[in-house]
């Protein structure tokens, strides 16, 4: 069901500061950076290695998202562990059929034309777990 750790979200306060943190740093590199609207931040991945694995950064746009309001509870850290599948919408009926709650009743659309949706974390041991079927390569994939 599950390939992959895809990436390790990260709240950041500033995403320049923070590109530059771990470029400087651990020597990864930006592969995609864009600003999604609907989640309410301006994000980047970094490769980590070759591995297929990203680091995710995430600043808010606002202070009443989602991130925003992380930020404001928990201070800057670790916000979400995500995998990566190849069918969100059969998982999803799978988790649900388990009685696990996720926060959309349909995926959304994530970095780079992904598909996702989320684990609640009190059904996952307090993690908030991002589920991402990653897009079609040519469609924003990474």
């Amino acid at each position: 069901m599950i390939n992959r750790i895809d990436h390790v979200g990260l709240a950041v306060q500033d995403l320049d500061a923070s590109i530059a943190f771990y470029e400087r740093t651990f020597g990864m590199h930006v592969v995609h950076e864009e600003v999604n609207e609907e989640q309410g931040v301006r994000e980047a991945m970094l490769a980590v290695g070759d591995s297929g694995s990203y680091i995710q950064l995430l600043a808010p746009l606002r202070e009443d998202s989602p991130i925003g309001k992380f930020l404001a509870r928990n201070g800057e850290g670790i916000q979400q562990m995500a995998y990566n599948v190849d069918d969100i919408d059969a998982i999803s009926t799978h988790l649900r059929d388990a009685g696990v709650r996720l926060l959309y009743d349909e995926p959304k659309r994530g970095t780079a034309n992904s598909r996702i949706n989320f684990v609640h974390p009190k059904d996952a041991g307090g993690v908030l777990i991002e589920l991402v079927q990653s897009a079609p390569e040519g469609e924003g994939g990474h």
